[in-house]
């Protein structure tokens, strides 16, 4: 099974990368929920509609955002740790940033079901139990 999360994790951020919603739902469950580093001040995107608001609100302000995997690390049956690397710019600065991100994914029936996104890689590893 942990294979076959692998290979989600990765269809999920190479759809990203290709602005391809709808391969990206096609890996996630229906109540899929998506937490960016913003989630305690705007909340969450969840499910299709909420990722749809994702989609559009990174087209809208960093069209060109693209997604690294750097490493991967299997932490649970269906809980997986992902070091990314991300690379933007602002659509009406044009100024670029390269920033790393690590996020915790949490799997269902072989099918995202939650993801959540640290600009902080401690807290990350805090959050997956890796440090105290």
């Amino acid at each position: 099974m942990s294979q076959e999360n692998v290979e989600v994790v990765k269809r999920a951020v190479a759809a990203l990368n290709e602005r391809d919603l709808d391969g990206y739902l096609a890996c996630c469950t229906e109540d899929v929920q998506l937490l960016p580093p913003t989630a305690e001040l705007e909340g969450a995107y969840e499910g299709a509609e909420g990722v749809s608001r994702f989609f559009a609100d990174i087209r809208d302000a960093m069209p060109d955002f693209r997604l690294e995997i750097e490493h991967l690390e299997v932490i649970g049956p269906d809980r997986m740790l992902v070091f990314l690397h991300a690379t933007m710019s602002g659509r009406t600065t044009g100024i670029g940033a390269d920033l790393p991100l690590t996020n915790i994914y949490d799997l269902a029936g072989g099918k995202i079901r939650r993801v959540q996104v640290f600009a902080d890689r401690n807290q990350a590893l805090e959050a997956a139990g890796l440090r105290e």
